[in-house]
């Protein structure tokens, strides 16, 4: 399929597959996908949890309004932001860039005084609604990918994030739940599956300016 095709063939699956699990290297590909998100300033204040644990999920289920999707797919991914974001977090990042580009301090120190500063006038609240944002960039690439490679998945807001947050303990890692992503493979019986995509006309959502 092409890429438009497989877009066309995504839908946000109601029902999973329970008997039928991802390998190995579709989760990589998965996590890889992650990792190579774009993130404001290339600074990922995004984490992804690659849940397998059926137990652990099963008790997530009742935080999800009882949507069996997150037990009965192959994979529960979650997409967590730090509770605090702090200017550490640049400090880390130019570290890595002095690492992987060998960049002189002398060019990187600039920026890095900018986007120091730059956090540390934002609230917390704010740099919560910022590091959100990044959660969406990643929630969406992932789909892309599930699409292209014929992964199933279902983008769910519907969960209760502190709940969420208390079982699997994220507290203790500076990180609190935002989206989560069950993946796997479509039932053969879900209702969703043969419908039609219902979506606007490209031209009434798409304005030119040539």
């Amino acid at each position: 399929m092409n890429t438009i095709e497989s877009l066309q063939w995504r839908y946000a699956v109601k029902k999973f597959n329970p008997k039928k699990d991802l390998d190995d290297s579709q989760i990589n590909i998965l996590k890889e996908a992650f990792n190579l998100t774009a993130t404001s300033y290339g600074l990922q204040p995004i984490t992804l949890l690659v849940i397998k644990n059926k137990m652990l999920r099963e008790k997530l289920v009742t935080h999800s309004y009882n949507q069996t999707q997150v037990i009965d797919a192959s994979h529960l991914l979650v997409i967590c932001t730090p509770q605090e974001y702090h200017t550490e977090e640049v400090h880390k990042y130019f570290n890595l860039v002095q690492k992987i580009r060998k960049t002189e301090d002398s060019i990187i120190t600039p920026f890095k005084n900018f986007l120091t500063a730059e956090i540390e006038k934002k609230s917390q609240e704010d740099l919560l609604k910022w590091t959100k944002n990044q959660a969406y960039l990643a929630l969406g690439n992932l789909l892309t990918v599930c699409a292209i490679e014929k992964i199933d998945a279902c983008p769910m807001e519907g969960f209760i994030a502190e709940k969420y947050n208390e079982v699997l303990e994220l507290k203790n890692k500076n990180l609190t739940a935002v989206l989560s992503l069950p993946v796997g493979y479509r039932a053969n019986d879900d209702y969703m599956k043969d419908l039609k995509k219902v979506r606007k006309n490209t031209n009434d959502i798409v304005l030119e300016f040539n």
